[in-house]
This record gives structure tokens, C-alpha cells and sequence, in this order.
């Protein structure tokens, strides 16, 4: 599922080779900047050529799905804007005018080769509430079970700050992991991801491969443009979170010909950042660590505190003293340490808050007493699925 490099050396970064990649479903992310035409309203131009590159794939049975960025930026072009608004309400009320331009276009662009495609527009909230990612989930899996092209986008309209995704990077590589992608594709105007800003230095070198949790990324990473939120920096985060599926990226240039169907064969374009098992752990950590919301609380007593601070341990049921809020199995909460009233993790727990009530305070040989039937769970959050806020 992941790139194959074999080499692994310091220099092997900046080799060009051929990857190898078993793909079965890729998603394609495509930015503001690649779909304006530089501000100058939707490119149909480009918006059908790219269509007609994922119509190879489509034929060929690779599932395919789009996160669409230029909702805002159309919107601010039908409405003769001279810049982007800086007010909420002017940005949500863009966003629903270029939203109907923006998937009517695509809608256009993929019929013309036969695709059927649809309309999927996502709110953070969505997809760290247990039952709406479920049902989201469920939803992209028979749509692609129809053959149908989701083009997925963020809800601009409707979000407010506690909700949003920030950005179509993010956004794309949640998606990315909810619906176990192989391979995830960014194409922005960049050739890929350099050692420095290849218009100040000409110096800089293409980065060809990476570990996607590469601390010194983050370093080298630019800002946003003028016309969308994102940037590099966004980038190389949502190759981090797409990680925590096991999912690889490609950051490649929209301009560069053909580019979507040469990165699905293999071709070293753009830049490749690659996981593994480690990673995927590292990079789910840090996915629960920037959750923005919180299904609700579990307050741990002083021996679980330090279990889980200066051991690395699991949080076991006996250690939780009281359970606030309602909450699913597989919902992500916080711990509480109950001596400091303090947040010193955020984890997926394993039972429902109903369930988490009645295991609290005791001990594993007790749940099937409990249950009234064999309990396989035995932890309440798993160490792999919580990550440390102190």
C-alpha cells in the first residue's frame, strides 16, 4: 500500500525512482490556487482535464474521490469581489455561491466520460462525532459501491471555528482514513516539497521521498497563499494524518501533465511522503491530540494519572472515578486528572459512557459479572489510541 523505497540512506530523499503502489482507492485533493485560474474565476480548462485524467483511473476500476477546494474563491468572483472577505459571514455566504458553480462544473467535467459523481460537504463535527463519522462512512462506501465520484468540500457555509477542518488538506486526509485510502494525491502549484524556497534559493532540492513524520518537515514548510488557507505546512500535517491510516502522499504540481495518472503508475513526481506501523501510532496520537471536540470526561484517580503520564500505560477501568458527559464506544474523550481538575490526555475510549458507568472502579475480573456474559475489553483507553495534553 505504501511507497517501496528501498533506498533508505540520508541522500536516498532527493533520489528520483520508481514507486510502487498497490491502489485500489485514491483520493485527490485539489487547491484553490490550481482551480481559479489565479483568482479569475473556476478554470473549466484544467477542471476537465483533470476529469479526464480520473476517468482513466475510474475505467481501469480504481475507486476514486475528490476533495475540491474554490467554493469561496468562485464566490468571491461571481459577486465581482475585489479580495477575499474577512468577515464570517461574507466568507459563508461566498462559499454558498461558488458551491453551486464549483460542483456543477465538476459535475460537467465527469459525466462526460460517463462517471456519476456527487456532493459531500463536511464539518469537523462531523467527523469526530462517533455516529456521524459512521454514518459518513457509510455513506462514501456505497456510493463508490455505485461507482459514483464523491466530491467532498467543507461546509464553509455553515462552520464556525470550533468545527472547522481549516483547511481541504486536512480534510482530505480524514477522508483519507475513514475510507482506508491507498494513496493520497495533493496537487497544489509547487512542484513538490524542497529543502528550501526554490524561488529565493536556487539551491534548494526537491525532497522525492520521506517519512511523513519527519520532524524537520516542519521546518522547511511555507505559509498560505492569497487565494486559499492552505500552504506546505498544511500539507505535510495532513501527510501526518493520513499516516494514521497507513495511507501514503504525494505533493505534486497540478500543472505538471497528466500528473494524476503518472503519480498512480508509480512515476517519481512531486514528492512521496511514506509510514509505517510507528508512524501511523505517532500520527494517531497527534490526531487525538488537535481534537477539537469532546464527547466527555473521564476523571482518573492519582495512580492512574501517574500510569498514564510517567509510564506510558493504558488507562484501565479501576482507575476512573466518575464519568461525565454521554458518549459512544469509539468516541474520542478527555481524562481528567482528579487531584489538579487538569487535562492530561485525550484518548478513544472503549465503552459507551452507559458502559464506562458501570466499570468504573473496578476490576477486570469483575466484568463479566458486570456484562452478565464474556467481556473481552479490559482497558477503558488504550495507550496506542490516547495522546498526552501535559
Amino acid at each position: 500500500m505504501a511507497g517501496d523505497i528501498e533506498n533508505t540512506t540520508e541522500e536516498a530523499r532527493f533520489i528520483k525512482q520508481t514507486r510502487n503502489f498497490d491502489i485500489q482507492r485514491v483520493i485527490v485533493k485539489i487547491g484553490s490556487s490550481l482551480l481559479t485560474n489565479n483568482g479569475r474565476g473556476l478554470d473549466r480548462t484544467a477542471i476537465y482535464e483533470w476529469a479526464k485524467q480520473i476517468a482513466k483511473l475510474h475505467k481501469k476500476g480504481v475507486e476514486v474521490l475528490l476533495v475540491s477546494s474554490g467554493a469561496v474563491a468562485e464566490g468571491v468572483v461571481r459577486m465581482n469581489l475585489e479580495e477575499r472577505p474577512k468577515k464570517l459571514a461574507a466568507l459563508q455566504a461566498c462559499a454558498s455561491i461558488g458551491q453551486m458553480g464549483l460542483i456543477e462544473t465538476w459535475w460537467s467535467a465527469l459525466i462526460q466520460h460517463g462517471i456519476q459523481s456527487s456532493q459531500l460537504l463536511l464539518t469537523h463535527d462531523d467527523l469526530s462525532n462517533r455516529s456521524r463519522y459512521l454514518n459518513t462512512t457509510g455513506a462514501l462506501t456505497q456510493l463508490l459501491e455505485w461507482r459514483v465520484l464523491p466530491v467532498i468540500n467543507e461546509n464553509d457555509t455553515i462552520t464556525i471555528d470550533e468545527i472547522k477542518f481549516g483547511d481541504n488538506d486536512t480534510l482530505g486526509a480524514m477522508a483519507a482514513a475513514m475510507v482506508n485510502a491507498d494513496l493520497y494525491i495533493i496537487l497544489t502549484d509547487q512542484d513538490g516539497v524542497f529543502t528550501d524556497n526554490p524561488r529565493d534559493n536556487p539551491d534548494a532540492k526537491m525532497i522525492r521521498q520521506e517519512r511523513a513524520m519527519a520532524d524537520y518537515l516542519f521546518d522547511i514548510a511555507g505559509d498560505g497563499g492569497k487565494l486559499g488557507r492552505g500552504g506546505m505546512l498544511t500539507k505535510i500535517r495532513a501527510g501526518r494524518l493520513a499516516a494514521m491510516g497507513g495511507c501514503p502522499t504525494v505533493i505534486v504540481s497540478g500543472a505538471i501533465d497528466d500528473v494524476i495518472t503518472r503519480v498512480v503508475s508509480g512515476e517519481a513526481v512531486g514528492t512521496l511522503l511514506t509510514t509505517n506501523e510507528e508512524d501511523k501510532i505517532i500520527a494517531r496520537k497527534q490526531w487525538l491530540a488537535a481534537h477539537l471536540r469532546m464527547s466527555g470526561s473521564l476523571i482518573v484517580d492519582a495512580g492512574a494519572a501517574r500510569a498514564l503520564t510517567e509510564h506510558n500505560r493504558s488507562l484501565l477501568p479501576v482507575g476512573v472515578v466518575e464519568v461525565r458527559g454521554g458518549f459512544d464506544e469509539g468516541d474520542v474523550v478527555e481524562i481528567i486528572d482528579q487531584d489538579t481538575n487538569e487535562r492530561i490526555a485525550v484518548g478513544q475510549v472503549n465503552f459507551s459512557s452507559h458502559d464506562a458507568r458501570r466499570v468504573a472502579r473496578e476490576r477486570t475480573e469483575s466484568f463479566d459479572k458486570i456484562f452478565g456474559s464474556n467481556e473481552e475489553r479490559v482497558v477503558m483507553v488504550h495507550r496506542d489510541n490516547l495522546a498526552l495534553t501535559v
